[in-house]
C-alpha cells in the first residue's frame, strides 16, 4: 500500500509558509508566486499554528475585500489543523480529506513539517497505484 511518504518522495518536501502577523494580502502574493493553494502558518519558533488556503482568502473577500492589506493572517487562517503523518496510507488519507472537506494536508513527522500534499496528489497516487496493479494482474494472467 502506498503511503504519504511515497508521495513526498516524488513531490518533494517543500512547504511554503507565512507568519500569523503578515497580512492576507501578503499570503495571496505568496500563494500566487508559488502557484499553490495553501500556506502553512508558522509562528516565530517555526511551529505550525494553522493553515491559510484559497478558500480562507475568499471568505475574507466577502466581508473585507478592500482591507486585505490590513487583515492579519491569524484572523483568516484555519487554526484547527488536520494533519497526516508519513506512514498514513493513501486510502485513509483520501477519506480524511473528503470527510473534512479539505484539499490540503500538512504532513508532520513528529514536530517537523515533512511536506504538504493536496487532494490532487492523493488522487494521482491512487491512479498510479491502480495502474500498477492492473498491469501486474494482466501480466500474471497472460503468463499462465
Amino acid at each position: 500500500m502506498m503511503k504519504l511518504r511515497d508521495i513526498l518522495r516524488v513531490k518533494g518536501h517543500d512547504v511554503y509558509t507565512v507568519r500569523p502577523d503578515q497580512t492576507v494580502q501578503d499570503a495571496v502574493k505568496i500563494l500566487m508566486q508559488h502557484r499553490v493553494g495553501a500556506l502553512l502558518v508558522e509562528d516565530a519558533e517555526r511551529r505550525a499554528v494553522g493553515i491559510i488556503t484559497e478558500r480562507d482568502v475568499l471568505r475574507e473577500c466577502v466581508d473585507r475585500a478592500a482591507e486585505l492589506s490590513h487583515v492579519p493572517v491569524r484572523e483568516a487562517m484555519t487554526r484547527d489543523l488536520i494533519i497526516g503523518v508519513p506512514d498514513d496510507e493513501i486510502g485513509y488519507t483520501m477519506g480524511i480529506m473528503t470527510q473534512n472537506r479539505i484539499r490540503h494536508l500538512p504532513v508532520m513527522d513528529g514536530d517537523h513539517v515533512a511536506g504538504m500534499i493536496s487532494i490532487g496528489d492523493v488522487v494521482k497516487a491512487t491512479l498510479d497505484e491502480t495502474e500498477y496493479e492492473n498491469r501486474y494482474l494482466k501480466e500474471y494472467i497472460h503468463s499462465r
